[in-house]
């Protein structure tokens, strides 16, 4: 089951979210830099208000009261890429599943829901952003339709310097 996160979610999401991120970025970065990117992001109010913005989405996928992974998915900015600006893009922000339930279709799940929801919403196109060492993940966006567009978003997690790439699948 897939269902939209609220204000009760606020420990949930800053556990679900820290874990999988420094499952997935922790031996990219020293350990101070990623302890505070966790503490930026996955602070009690920034979290709260994320998931109070009516405009900020978040979504949990659940079974039998256990959370197996979430996404957060939003129109908060434009669209990033030159070529997209004119088109209602939306952005996948995070797709994070727990590592036990890895390869067991919990991120399908979740992606089929954020590509309805955004064809739902009247979207033309959906983009993202993915650590290019991130090969595992950039198959899974490419296995779902995603194109690497090639052009680089640089995205530090302190002062570890990283580079990501934009993705981008059409909605029609």
């Amino acid at each position: 089951m897939i269902r939209r996160g609220n204000l009760n979610d606020v420990s949930l999401l800053q556990s679900i979210g820290r874990k999988t991120f420094d499952d997935t970025f922790g031996n990219t970065c020293t350990k101070e830099d990623m302890l505070s990117v966790l503490e930026r992001y996955f602070n009690t109010e920034q979290v709260s208000f994320e998931l109070q913005d009516q405009t900020d989405n978040f979504f949990f996928c659940e079974e039998e009261g256990i959370v197996k992974g979430y996404l957060r998915i939003n129109a908060k900015h434009a669209c990033p890429l030159e070529n997209f600006k004119s088109l209602k893009c939306i952005e996948l922000v995070r797709l994070y599943v727990l590592n036990e339930y890895h390869g067991k279709g919990v991120a399908n799940q979740l992606m089929d829901f954020a590509i309805q929801f955004a064809r739902n919403h009247g979207f033309e196109k959906i983009y993202l952003s993915v650590w290019e060492y991130n090969f595992r993940a950039r198959g899974f966006y490419e296995k779902h339709g995603f194109l690497n567009t090639g052009i680089e978003n640089d995205f530090p997690l302190g002062s570890t310097p990283q580079t990501d790439f934009w993705f981008v699948k059409d909605l029609k």
